[in-house]
């Protein structure tokens, strides 16, 4: 049985008209023709983006059967998994890119995830929300609650984010990793790139979320 792992996008679905804001922001930083991988995909918006816009070889892994069959709807090469578990599966070097968009924080080992994909690919993209901006240090610090916000919607006793973290936060765990940050921006809670050096001091403070180009050192 042929490994689903290996197979192209069928790119049979209608290219989408507009995607997120923050996967515009992603999309542009993939070099057409390139092999891509996409954990936590999602309903493949972003993939069926690349696979017509980039012509990329697209390939998912996403964790809700929902996600999945969405997905394959679409003729997307996409597979159920799990980006604690089953990233050690893939060869290194197998990809141009691994992204790894809004998923971080909900991952049991972020460690060991953000290890991983800068081991199966080239470079790794990787965003998330930052719990350090300026807003929900002001809610902790008046109200002494865990903030709502448009980018940490759930409340906490039903959010799927296990490990949330800052801009600093995860600076400081590429540099643990010995991780070479070729890029980083920060985006408002629209998704929209903020014109502010990242990462740094205002960065953390005012950035909604944290997007970063990855690769491994040597």
């Amino acid at each position: 049985m042929t490994d689903p792992r290996v197979l192209p996008v069928a790119a049979q679905a209608r290219p989408r008209a507009t995607i997120r804001v923050d996967l515009k922001a992603i999309a542009e930083m993939i070099e057409p023709g390139t092999r891509v991988l996409d954990i936590g995909c999602g309903d493949g918006a972003l993939l069926d983006y690349l696979a017509h816009e980039k012509r990329v070889d697209a390939r998912g892994i996403e964790i809700s059967q929902a996600g999945v069959n969405a997905c394959v709807a679409q003729g997307l090469s996409v597979v159920q998994g799990d980006a604690d578990t089953d990233l050690k599966d893939y060869p290194t070097g197998g990809f141009d890119y691994a992204i790894l968009s809004q998923t971080l924080q909900a991952t049991s080992d972020p460690k060991a995830v953000v290890g991983e994909l800068v081991r199966i690919a080239r470079r790794a993209i990787v965003s998330f929300p930052n719990f350090g901006v300026w807003h929900v240090r002001l809610k902790l610090l008046l109200g002494g609650r865990m903030p709502v916000t448009d980018t940490l919607s759930a409340a906490w006793y039903e959010t799927p984010n296990i490990h949330l973290c800052t801009i600093d936060d995860f600076v400081d765990l590429c540099g643990t990793l010995g991780v070479s940050i070729e890029k980083a921006m920060v985006l408002d809670s629209q998704g929209r790139p903020r014109s502010l050096a990242a990462p740094g001091r205002l960065a953390n403070l005012l950035g909604e979320q944290g997007l970063f180009v990855l690769r491994r050192r040597g």
